[in-house]
Order: structure tokens, then sequence, then C-alpha cells
């Protein structure tokens, strides 16, 4: 008998091993996905931003960015920001994709996104209106 037991000891131990190493591997290939497609944010200077635009992505950032994507046709929330101002319409409405129409959605909201009249001022509106039209 305890020629048996330690046989199989030795077998799960090679068996945790091989499990192991899949693992490793699986996850190493995850991670790997992960890096290539994440895109490193670029700098405003990097972007040619004027200090309006630079303003309005700080805006952007803290209350738009969770829902969506500025540099990418990849939506999340709600649709991918990305070209916004380079299409006559606007792709969740079909209105057309002009300063009046997109300031009335940030300002008053529109389906699922909340207005945002009383959380950014006029100026804030403006400078991220300003930024939109650079993405």
């Amino acid at each position: 008998m305890p020629l048996k037991r330690s046989f199989f000891t030795f077998r799960s131990k090679v068996n945790y091993q091989k499990c192991f190493m899949l693992s490793c591997t699986i996850l190493a290939c995850m991670v790997g996905m992960i890096a290539c497609s994440a895109e490193r944010l670029k700098s405003d200077a990097e972007l040619g931003l004027t200090a309006q635009q630079a303003s309005g992505r700080r805006v952007y950032d803290a209350y738009c960015i969770r829902c969506h994507e500025p540099y990418s046709s990849k939506g999340k929330q709600g649709p991918s920001l990305k070209g916004v101002f380079k299409k006559p319409y606007l792709s969740e409405s079909g209105m057309p994709a002009n300063d009046e129409r997109v300031g009335e959605i940030i300002r008053y909201g529109r389906s699922k996104m909340p207005g945002y009249s009383q959380a950014l001022t006029p100026q804030q509106i403006d400078d991220l209106m300003a930024y939109l039209h650079t993405l």
C-alpha cells in the first residue's frame, strides 16, 4: 500500500504542475491581448489642443468618458463620440450632428443620457463642445 500511495502523490503533483503552467500561459495570453488593445492616452500638447479644448477634455474625462469612448469606434453604454462632428447625423438619434443639437443633448439629455445643465456651467459646455470637435 505505501508504494501505491506515493505513486498517486507523485502523479497528482505532476497534474498540479501541468494545470498551474497551463493557467499561467492562459493568463499571460489574456494580459497580452488586453495590453495590445489598450491605447495610451496622449497629452493635450500631443493632440495639439487649445486651452479651451484642453479644458473641455477635462470636462469630458470627468463626466462623459464613463459612457462614451473618445478615440475608439467601440461604444460603452452610450455611442462612441469619435468623429461625432465629422458625420452629417448623430448615430443614435439621426438628428443633425451640429453644435445646436449636440449642445441640447448635453444640456437636457436624451434617452438614457441625463442632462448636465445643472452640473456644468455654460462655459464648461462650450469647452466640451470645442473638445468634441477634435475627436
